[in-house]
């Protein structure tokens, strides 16, 4: 074994990963199932090439809609961060313009008096 030290949140991350993979497996098998339960005229071994068949697609799709959820999510990601600059460009420039309308009444006033 190697001398760097573990990364908690990649560790923890690919736990997830596993776990999620793991739960979607399941849910696809248990889909299969209600799936050809319907098929009362399959015989044993046409049922189970079918819901192998089921839970590959059930896979593949959650994947394609992770992918894009996570795309979606990091557009969104970037729009939000392009908003707050603009924002707080804005609002740095509404302060400056606050300090120098500030500055600008006391040497008024200061000059008058």
């Amino acid at each position: 074994m190697d001398n760097r030290p573990i990364d908690a949140g990649a560790l923890i991350n690919e736990l997830e990963g596993h776990l999620l993979i793991e739960a979607t497996r399941s849910e696809g098998r248990a889909e299969a199932g209600r799936f050809t339960r319907q098929f009362g005229w399959l015989t044993d071994s046409q049922r189970a090439e079918v819901e192998e068949r089921f839970a590959e697609e059930y896979i593949v799709l959650a994947r394609l809609s992770w992918q894009r959820t996570a795309q979606r999510g990091a557009e969104l990601r970037g729009e939000y961060e392009e908003t707050y600059r603009a924002l707080r460009q804005r609002l740095l420039a509404v302060c400056l313009f606050g300090i120098a309308l500030l500055i600008s009444a006391v040497v008024l006033v200061v000059s008058f008096t």
